[in-house]
C-alpha cells in the first residue's frame, strides 16, 4: 500500500510538472507571436498600414457616401444641383453642406427611414398599414435634408428681416457723419451680428477683390428671398448709377423700413385672436365646461338615481 501511495503521488507531480510546462510553452508562444506581429507592423512600410491608420469615416463612412452620392445622382434629375445650391445660398451655406452631400443624404436618408418605417411597421397590425408606414419613412427620410434646408431658409429670411432696419440706421448715421458707403458697410459688418452681417462682409470681400459696387450688391440680393432686402439693393443700385447722394436714399430707405415693421407687428397683432380660436375651443372650453358644469351634473344624476 506504501509503494501505491508513493507512485500515485509520483504521478500526480508529474501531471502537474507536465501541464504547468504545457501552459508556459503556450503562453510564451503567445506573447512571442503577439510581440513578433506587433514590430512587424511597426517595421512594415507605409504603404502596407495606411489602411490601418485611416479612420472610420475615412474607410466607412466616405465609400458609402460615395456609393449613395452615385445612386443619388442616377435618380435626381439635371438641374438637382444647380436647386440644391440655390437653396443652400438661401440657408446661408451652413457649415459641412455641399450639394453631394445632400444628394448622399437623401440617398441615405431614405435607406434609413426605410429601415425604421418597416421596424415600426411590424409593431402594427394590418399588410396595408404596415405598407403605409414603410413607405412615409422612406418619403421622409428621402425629403429630410429638403426639409431642414427649408427650415434654415425660413429661420434666416425671418432674421434678416429683424435686423434689416437697425443695418439701415446705423449705414445712415455713417453716412451722414462722413463715413463713404464701403466704410460705413464695414461698420454694419464689424458691429453687429448675424446673417446680414456676413452678407455686408462678404460684399466687402467681393469688392475689394475688383467687383463692381452695383454686381456686388446684386449678388446680395440673389443670395436672399427677402423682399425688402432686394428693394435695399435696388434703391442703392439706382442710386449708385444715377448719381443721387447715398445719404438721402438711406434715410428714406430707413424710414420705409421702420414703417413696414411697425405694419407687420400690428399684422401679427390682429392675427392673434383668429389663431387662438382653435385652442379655445378644443382645449379651454371643454375644461371650462367640465368645471362649471360637472358639478350640476353630478347633482341631477344624484337626484335621479333616488
Amino acid at each position: 500500500m506504501t509503494l501505491l501511495l508513493i507512485l500515485g503521488l509520483s504521478m500526480v507531480l508529474l501531471s502537474i510538472v507536465l501541464v504547468g510546462s504545457a501552459l508556459r510553452s503556450t503562453t510564451d508562444t503567445g506573447v512571442t507571436r503577439s510581440l513578433a506581429v506587433l514590430e512587424a507592423m511597426t517595421n512594415a512600410p507605409k504603404e502596407l498600414t495606411q489602411d490601418l491608420d485611416r479612420s472610420f469615416a475615412d474607410r466607412v463612412v466616405e465609400p458609402l457616401q460615395q456609393r449613395a452620392l452615385g445612386l443619388g445622382r442616377r435618380l435626381s434629375g439635371a438641374d438637382t444641383a444647380d436647386r440644391i445650391r440655390r437653396k443652400l445660398d438661401l440657408a446661408g451655406n451652413p457649415h459641412g453642406w455641399t450639394v453631394d452631400r445632400v444628394v448622399s443624404g437623401k440617398v441615405i436618408g431614405a435607406v434609413v427611414g426605410l429601415v425604421f418605417g418597416v421596424v415600426f411597421g411590424l409593431m402594427l397590425e394590418g399588410t396595408g398599414l404596415r405598407f403605409v408606414v414603410a413607405i412615409g419613412g422612406l418619403v421622409v427620410g428621402f425629403f429630410g435634408p429638403n426639409l431642414y434646408l427649408y427650415q434654415k431658409i425660413h429661420d434666416r429670411s425671418a432674421q434678416l428681416l429683424r435686423e434689416l432696419p437697425d443695418a439701415i440706421d446705423l449705414l445712415t448715421i455713417s453716412v451722414e457723419s462722413g463715413l463713404g458707403f464701403d466704410a460705413a458697410v464695414q461698420q454694419v459688418a464689424r458691429n453687429t451680428e448675424g446673417p446680414l452681417s456676413e452678407e455686408f462682409s462678404r460684399v466687402l470681400r467681393e469688392m475689394q477683390i475688383g467687383q463692381g459696387r452695383a454686381d456686388a450688391l446684386r449678388a446680395l440680393a440673389e443670395r436672399t428671398n427677402v423682399p425688402d432686402v432686394r428693394s435695399f439693393v435696388s434703391a442703392m443700385v439706382q442710386a449708385d448709377s444715377f448719381g443721387i447722394p447715398i445719404a438721402q436714399v438711406l434715410r428714406v430707405q430707413s424710414s420705409e423700413m421702420r414703417t413696414k415693421r411697425r405694419q407687420r407687428a400690428e399684422e401679427k397683432a390682429q392675427q392673434v385672436p383668429v389663431k387662438i380660436t382653435v385652442p379655445l375651443i378644443f382645449c379651454i372650453l371643454p375644461t371650462l365646461f367640465i368645471a362649471v358644469m360637472g358639478p350640476a351634473v353630478l347633482s341631477i344624476m344624484d337626484s335621479f338615481g333616488k
